[in-house]
């Protein structure tokens, strides 16, 4: 895939089929989006490319707003490429780039600098200074211009449109199984291993602390049955996203206790893919309780089903 930061480096050459968007999670409705594009790219002779955003314009506006997303870049680079996407524009959002008008936008950029031919939109899309530029506009000057137009639906799982705020939302209250449906893939967070408080170790159950990215979505506090990736082989594992507050912990943590493994892992990146919600975090009365509830997760983590 050819990733281009900031579109004013590209020197238009072959015709292009493309979508707009932030496409944080790439869930099942930008996907959906991706196929139309590889479809169309395919009876048209064009090529297939995403216009998107880095970092996430709502920083630029709201520069204190604590804003956490579903992916990484480097998360939604990968998945863009797994699913076939050629051209990857990432644009950096500032002062001169806001104050483009809709017009503006899809003259300077689509038509004259990337030789858009094709170009599908999302059912409630909008760009350009005061989010000017629609649907609308993009049909009035679809012929000026030459290039074709489409608007998809949104994507609906039980009747309900599948979103990135929504998959947020679920993740925040910890309904893993319906986030991951909307995605369309397990959800995962990586990052390398530190070290911790190492208390895990001196009760049996040693975990694995994850340098996770700051802006990066964790699930609401608790434990999780979760996939553990290491050097690519898989196994089945528990994390706990908390404070630790059994031994007064005050930071919060993401921590993976895997099964059958002994590696030394620190200073490792590995990946962690979240399969079923166990329990929202607890504070025990005593260690030998919390050492019950470990070996209660354990339990239902072995005899839990990875195959699904």
């Amino acid at each position: 895939m050819n990733i281009i930061i900031n579109c004013s480096n590209y020197k238009k050459n072959v015709p292009l089929a493309i979508s707009l968007g932030m496409f944080d999670g790439v869930h099942i409705g930008h996907q959906s989006i991706i196929s139309k594009l590889k479809d169309i790219a395919k009876s048209r002779n064009l090529e297939t490319a995403l216009f998107s955003f880095w970092p996430h314009p709502r920083f630029f506006f709201n520069p204190k707003e604590n804003l956490q997303l579903l992916n990484t870049i480097d998360e939604k680079t990968a998945l863009m490429q797994n699913f076939g996407v050629q051209h990857l524009f990432l644009q950096p959002f500032d002062k001169e780039f806001r104050n483009l008008s809709g017009e503006d936008f899809i003259k300077t950029i689509l038509v004259d600098r990337l030789n858009v031919k094709y170009l599908i939109i999302g059912h409630d899309h909008h760009f350009g200074k005061d989010r000017s530029g629609n649907y609308d506009l993009l049909k009035q000057l679809a012929p000026k211009y030459g290039f074709e137009i489409q608007q998809l639906g949104s994507i609906k799982l039980e009747n309900q449109d599948v979103s990135s705020t929504k998959i947020r939302k679920a993740l925040r209250n910890a309904k893993i199984k319906e986030a991951n449906a909307m995605l369309g893939y397990h959800y995962n967070i990586s990052g390398k291993v530190i070290h911790g408080k190492k208390l895990g170790r001196t009760i049996g159950f040693p975990t694995a602390n994850i340098d996770y990215p700051a802006d990066k979505l964790l699930p609401q506090k608790g434990a999780y049955i979760v996939e553990t990736i290491v050097d690519g082989k898989s196994y089945k594992g528990m994390m706990s996203i908390g404070t630790n507050p059994t031994v007064n912990g005050t930071a919060l943590t993401a921590e993976v206790y895997i099964l059958n493994f002994d590696q030394d892992l620190y200073g490792k990146t590995i990946s962690v893919n979240f399969r079923e919600f166990l329990h929202e975090e607890i504070k025990f009365e005593s260690i030998e309780m919390l050492i019950e509830k470990l070996k209660e997760d354990e339990k239902r983590t072995i005899q839990y089903d990875f195959s699904k």
